[in-house]
């Protein structure tokens, strides 16, 4: 863990940001670099019901320059909250979230994953997928998930 980067997933919520001041301070008290990562979901290509719409090719770049746009803003955030020396690394990835996390978390070795919770319980918690489980319980490192 002291020679590792924090990897910090995002999807730009509120959640998301209380999870990555936990990242901040977990990499200020080891001294490693922090990995923020945006995951876009690939569009869906659905029939054309005469009903105009970006292609899913120009839905991809939209979201990607809006990635792009919030992990800038983010990056200048955290770069304030962090000592010289250690680097705030961005990715930006798409496919499906729960893969590109557990990839990421692998091709960079990372030494810990700081992931927010959507917080659902009850029936909502069985309706929608809680990523964040998923990362701790199939990730190869430690995952603190925060509320």
């Amino acid at each position: 863990m002291r020679t590792r980067h924090i990897l910090c997933p995002t999807d730009f919520s509120e959640t998301a940001s209380h999870a990555l001041g936990y990242a901040v301070e977990m990499a200020n008290l080891y001294a490693v670099d922090i990995r923020l990562l945006n995951v876009i979901s690939l569009p869906y290509g659905a029939p054309d019901f005469g009903i105009v719409v970006d292609s899913p090719a120009e839905l991809l770049q939209d979201q990607e320059a809006y990635a792009d746009e919030k992990m800038k803003k983010m990056v200048s955030e955290v770069r304030e909250q962090m000592p010289s020396g250690l680097l705030v690394h961005t990715n930006i990835r798409s496919g499906g979230v729960l893969a590109q996390i557990l990839e990421e978390a692998e091709e960079r070795e990372v030494g810990m994953i700081v992931i927010a919770s959507h917080g659902h319980t009850g029936i909502s918690h069985m309706l929608s997928p809680n990523v964040a489980e998923a990362v701790a319980n199939q990730a190869l490192c430690p995952v603190l998930v925060v509320k």
